[in-house]
């Protein structure tokens, strides 16, 4: 569980009722495509056959650039979910990361997903013992990912939700 019980308006579009731009909205997509991206071949790896979750990933970034509805997207969020479903360890988390990002095109509050999705992937990727550090190396690459846009809102974000995502943003 990734979402708080209030949603934050500064995730919701303006359209909404939120003060999320759509612009913004779209970065927030962007990075957390990223996110899972760069964990995709821990899934690959073991899944090779499966195009689920990178299909995820494109289909968000295509919805930023408004060749796919919304719908689309978060339809891939789910089959990117499906392939991790009897799977475990970095794969699982990989996939998840790809359908958590997905799901940005959904709910925007999603982002925090991915991220933390990726970093569980490699924590659990890594050699018995790195796994802690190997996770913050992954929070910092993240967040070197960030656009000057939308770089305060992810870090409070990851400050007020850190508790609900294994506190894996303490980096």
């Amino acid at each position: 569980m990734i979402f708080s019980e209030l949603r934050d308006p500064r995730f919701i579009t303006i359209r909404r009722g939120g003060t999320l731009s759509d612009a913004n909205h779209h970065l927030l997509a962007l990075w957390a495509s990223e996110c899972a991206e760069h964990v995709l071949p821990l899934f690959e790896a073991v899944q090779p056959r499966d195009p689920r979750p990178r299909r995820a990933v494109e289909l968000v970034r295509a919805w930023t650039r408004g060749e796919i509805t919304m719908m689309q997207a978060r339809s891939a969020a789910g089959s990117a979910n499906d392939a991790a479903r009897d799977l475990s360890g970095a794969a699982r988390h990989a996939a998840h990361a790809a359908g958590q990002a997905a799901a940005v095109a959904h709910v925007a509050a999603h982002e925090l997903g991915a991220a933390a999705y990726a970093i569980k992937a490699v924590q659990a990727a890594a050699p018995k013992g790195e796994g802690e550090l190997a996770g913050r190396r992954e929070c910092r690459w993240q967040r070197e990912q960030l656009p000057d846009e939308i770089r305060e809102l992810v870090l409070d974000d990851q400050r007020l939700r850190n508790d609900l995502c294994w506190l894996v943003f303490e980096c």
